[in-house]
């Protein structure tokens, strides 16, 4: 009866979120509230459990990094980079695309995918405000190519850290085994921009002409303040980088950079946390919570499990179905949750397969981190981005997004099967 009841309260709260007649955090906290008032879940299970509660790594890993990019936005360096682009792209919008996505996905490489559109959006709303350019199109394929990039390593996608636990699997592993294949899907990706936002490549001469003659420089306005930014946001990305080795979490590496620069800068508190996007924490708190719903009454579990006891013993089709399911739930669930749960169950595939097993792990991770793509809430990347729109005043609904998504997550998840094939069955 709670299952029935987790997967009605799932899928109407879902409906509701697509329709975009209701705000989608009123809707989210409209259905955990709904979870826990039916007893599906209890407040132990939402908000201390690691498996079935709000992922609160994730909460303050966007609440550290939404302060730092607060703070670096009040010295003018999104103005200088913004301007910088602009002028090597020479005003031609697929020029600055290309340039946005390949920028885009090498630092969610680095850093994780969230912290990489909190840094480049922006730049975006600048960059395509001097050349009179919707940065709709531009957000968009912004947030694609940070998923596509973040699956190359270890920390580029919160999903790939729950796998590198459980797989006791280390960074050089990630590189290795999927970075070959992203540098070639984004290669696709700039591909696929040109005809897939082709509308929106409208060149304006006069425009790009004002932009060559900006002197990108005198956008600093507090150099002193920017060192400081700079200086502490390397910090943090050294520590991402160095997550195995210190151990120290992404969500307490940024949330201590956060209470660093702010407490050694002349930036005040209430300025630091006038950029936060309260609105897209609060979505995730109540979308973990409903998701958490699904789990503790089994309901992802049960479909997990199924899924392995029809593969078992073959492992090509195991890896197949593992990669193309992965891709269709994480366009449903955020692609965390779903992670976090079937792990246990690739754990126990990969050890009955023996040493050739390890192609599981990284059929779940490309299926959930490209299948992040399709939908506007199948990944957290996504969910910031279109609150960051939002707020800026150019919203961008759910079916925009997804028929978008849609076609790049086909087209991707299908190039990842001639490379599991061919390498690893």
């Amino acid at each position: 009866m709670s299952a029935a009841a987790a997967i009605v309260i799932f899928a109407v709260a879902y409906v509701l979120i697509a329709a975009e007649r209701i705000p989608r955090t009123t809707v989210a906290l409209g259905g955990a509230a709904l979870m826990l008032l039916l007893h599906i879940t209890d407040a132990e299970a939402a908000f201390f459990s690691e498996e079935t509660g709000v992922d609160w790594n994730v909460v303050f890993l966007l609440l550290g990094m939404m302060v730092i990019v607060s703070v670096l936005r009040q010295t003018g360096v999104f103005e200088y980079v913004a301007i910088w682009a602009a002028k090597r792209a020479r005003g031609r919008p697929y020029r600055l695309m290309v340039m946005l996505v390949l920028l885009t996905a090498s630092a969610s490489a680095l850093l994780d995918n969230v912290t990489t559109v909190l840094l480049v959006a922006p730049v975006t709303f600048l960059v395509c405000e001097r050349l009179a350019l919707n940065p709709v199109p531009y957000l968009i394929a912004e947030v694609m190519a940070a998923n596509i990039g973040g699956t190359a390593t270890l920390v580029g996608d919160p999903p790939n850290i729950i796998i590198a636990s459980r797989g006791n699997l280390s960074f050089n592993d990630f590189l290795i085994h999927l970075a070959p294949l992203v540098v070639v899907l984004i290669a696709v990706f700039c591909l696929l921009c040109r005809v897939l936002f082709r509308s929106a490549f409208r060149y304006d001469p006069e425009r790009a002409a004002e932009v060559m003659q900006l002197e990108e420089r005198e956008a600093i306005t507090d150099r002193r303040l920017l060192v400081q930014g700079l200086a502490v946001l390397g910090v943090v990305v050294v520590a991402f980088v160095l997550h195995p080795v210190l151990h120290y979490e992404p969500s307490v590496v940024a949330l201590l950079g956060a209470g660093l620069l702010v407490a050694a800068t002349k930036v005040t508190t209430e300025q630091a946390l006038d950029e936060v996007e309260w609105p897209t924490l609060v979505f995730f708190m109540g979308l973990f919570v409903m998701v958490g719903g699904l789990v503790e009454t089994g309901v992802i579990g049960g479909i997990s499990e199924r899924a392995a006891e029809a593969t078992e013993g073959r492992l090509a089709f195991a890896a197949m179905l593992l990669l193309w399911a992965s891709a269709g739930l994480s366009a449903i669930v955020d692609n965390i949750p779903y992670v976090a749960t079937m792990s246990p169950i690739v754990a126990d595939l990969v050890h009955a397969a023996g040493p050739d097993g390890q192609v599981l792990w990284w059929s779940l991770a490309l299926g959930a981190d490209l299948g992040g793509n399709a939908t506007a809430i199948g990944a957290s990347a996504n969910v910031v981005v279109l609150g960051i729109a939002a707020r800026n005043g150019h919203p961008i609904s759910f079916w925009h997004f997804t028929r978008y998504g849609v076609v790049v997550t086909l087209i991707t998840v299908a190039l990842c099967v001639p490379y599991l094939w061919l390498r690893y069955l």
